[in-house]
C-alpha cells in the first residue's frame, strides 16, 4: 500500500525515545523526511544516524518546556527541509506520583511541557498546513487517559487535556484538510516502561520481572508491543490514506484496556 508520503516532511517530537525513534524511522521508511526533536541530543544523533541513509532529516535539540524557543526550532527544522505536512506531538512523562498532594509548581511545570507546547507548536504549523490544504496531527498520549493508571496521577490528568484539544481542533480544521488524532499505547516495549515496572516493584518489595509478568498476565495478545508496531500506526494516520480519520482515539494495546 502506497502510503503517499513521499515528499512530505514531519517533525517527530520526543525523537529520542523508544516510541520517537520508531515513528520516525516508520515515517522515513515510507519517503517522508523528517525533522527529529529531543531534550537529549546524544539520543537524537543516535536515531538521525539510523534513518539518515534513507531520508532527508535534521535534528533540533529542544527542551518542549522552553516555549519561546519554539518559533526558532521550527525555524531551524523547515529551513532545512521545507514546510511542516505531519507534526507528531510526544513528549515525555512525569515521574510516577499520587495524583493528591501535588506542589502546585509540579502541576505548572508539566503543564507546560506536556500540554502547553503541543498546543502551541501545532498552531505554529497549523497556518502553513491550512494555506496548503493538507497536514497531519497525531498526539500521543497514555493508555491512562482511557482507563487512568494507579500512581501515574500527573499523567493521566495532563495527558486527558489533550484529547478534548484533539477533537475541538478536529471540527475546527477538518474541512481545511488538515487531520488531528490522538494515539493511546499501551504497554509498549520501551526504556519508559521499563523504568515504570522497576519503579512499582520497588515500592511494592518485588522484582521488576515479577512486575512485567503480571503485566502481560492481564494483556489479551500476551505480550509487551513492539516499538515499531506503535510506530505503523501512528505512519498510516499521518498518510493520505487516513484522510477520513480525525477526530479519533486510536488504541494500540494488544486489547489491554477492559472498556468498550
Amino acid at each position: 500500500m502506497d502510503l503517499h508520503l513521499n515528499g512530505k516532511v514531519a517533525l517527530v517530537l520526543g525523537a529520542g525515545g523508544g516510541l520517537g525513534g520508531a515513528i520516525a524511522e516508520g515515517l522515513a521508511d515510507e519517503g517522508a523526511s523528517v525533522g527529529l526533536a529531543d531534550i537529549n541530543g546524544d539520543a537524537l544523533t543516535g536515531v538521525q544516524e539510523r534513518i539518515g541513509t534513507r531520508a532527508a532529516t535534521t535534528a533540533v535539540k529542544w527542551d518542549l518546556g522552553e516555549l519561546d524557543r519554539i518559533e526558532s526550532n521550527l525555524a531551524a527544522v523547515t529551513e532545512q527541509l521545507g514546510p511542516i505536512d505531519v507534526l507528531v506531538n510526544l513528549t515525555g512523562g512525569p515521574p510516577p506520583t499520587p495524583v493528591a498532594g501535588q506542589q502546585t509548581a509540579e502541576w505548572e511545570r508539566h503543564f507546560r511541557s506536556m500540554v502547553l507546547s503541543v498546543i502551541a507548536i501545532t498552531d505554529a504549523v497549523l497556518p502553513g498546513m491550512r494555506e496548503r490544504g493538507w497536514g497531519r496531527i497525531i498526539t500521543c498520549a497514555s493508555s491512562g487517559v482511557v482507563a487512568p493508571i494507579p500512581n501515574l496521577g500527573l499523567s493521566n490528568a495532563l495527558r486527558s487535556s489533550l484529547l478534548g484539544w484533539s477533537k475541538t481542533l478536529a471540527r475546527e480544521i477538518g474541512r481545511d484538510g488538515v487531520t488531528t488524532n490522538v494515539v493511546v499505547p499501551g504497554r509498549i516495549g520501551t526504556g519508559r516502561i521499563v523504568a515504570l515496572d522497576q519503579a512499582k516493584a520497588d515500592r511494592e518489595g518485588r522484582t521488576a520481572e515479577e512486575v512485567s509478568a503480571e503485566s502481560v498476565a492481564g494483556i489479551p495478545v500476551g505480550r509487551y508491543g513492539d516499538p515499531r508496531e506503535f510506530a505503523d500506526v501512528v505512519t498510516f494516520l499521518a498518510s493520505q490514506r487516513a484522510g477520513y480519520l480525525t477526530g479519533s482515539v486510536v488504541r494500540v494495546d494488544g486489547g489491554l484496556i477492559a472498556s468498550v
